[in-house]
């Protein structure tokens, strides 16, 4: 789907961070948000997706896509690339990759507000080696640069991840909770586990095992926050 009329489409810093908003935020009033990682949760795992033949998405995660666009919640993907950095694709296979994404949802009557990639890897090349770059989930900078620039209620906003990565960088951000969804990942049990561990009177942590109830493990969260 092409960015709004009159948003600006890409916030392009000096340190190679994609940020880009794909549709308009719905009015200034902050509200709580559903963060999304892409691989696993939006679409099926598959090790450094970049061709759009392999990329499969997920119906259920489809269904809550649209679930949070009818509540009018800003919906933002926040996902590591670390195969940028290691060479194994570039911006424009992403790119690529994310345009066809966006027509399917709109094919599904569903969409995002924004999405943020971190290329950054410890052992990616040239400038993209870092050892912890601050967007690189577990680190919660790409959450947080969601919420500088979209009108997004951290205290009221949700995650949604296949890795512990996914609900450390929610819990440092500032969110309500997150939800572990199992994928193919192959540690998904034990991803499971250091999930739950992340859960305290502060941050809630929930488990979905099959996507397609995933609007169901959200709905009662929503109305909660």
């Amino acid at each position: 789907m092409a960015p709004s009329a009159d948003v600006p489409d890409l916030f392009a810093g000096d340190d190679d961070v994609w940020c880009q908003i794909v549709n308009r935020t719905p009015g200034p009033v902050r509200r709580g948000a559903l963060f999304l990682d892409r691989d696993g949760v939006m679409v099926e795992e598959v090790p450094y997706l970049h061709r759009i033949e392999d990329a499969r998405l997920v119906p259920g995660t489809l269904a809550a896509i649209r679930a949070a666009n009818a509540r009018a919640m800003p919906v933002v993907v926040v996902t590591n690339q670390g195969g940028i950095g290691l060479g194994k694709y570039d911006w424009a296979d992403f790119a690529r990759l994310q345009d066809w994404m966006w027509a399917q949802l709109a094919q599904a009557d569903a969409f995002v507000n924004a999405i943020l990639a971190c290329p950054h890897h410890p052992e990616g090349r040239g400038l993209l080696r870092v050892s912890s770059h601050p967007d690189r989930k577990p680190n919660p900078g790409m959450l947080l640069r969601a919420l500088d620039i979209l009108p997004i209620d951290a205290a009221a906003s949700w995650m949604v991840g296949d890795r512990v990565i996914d609900v450390q960088a929610a819990k440092a951000a500032g969110l309500a909770g997150a939800v572990h969804m199992r994928s193919a990942h192959k540690d998904s049990e034990t991803e499971r586990g250091k999930s739950a561990a992340l859960a305290d009177a502060g941050f809630r942590v929930r488990a979905c095992d099959d996507a397609d109830k995933l609007t169901e493990v959200l709905n009662p969260l929503w109305a909660r926050d």
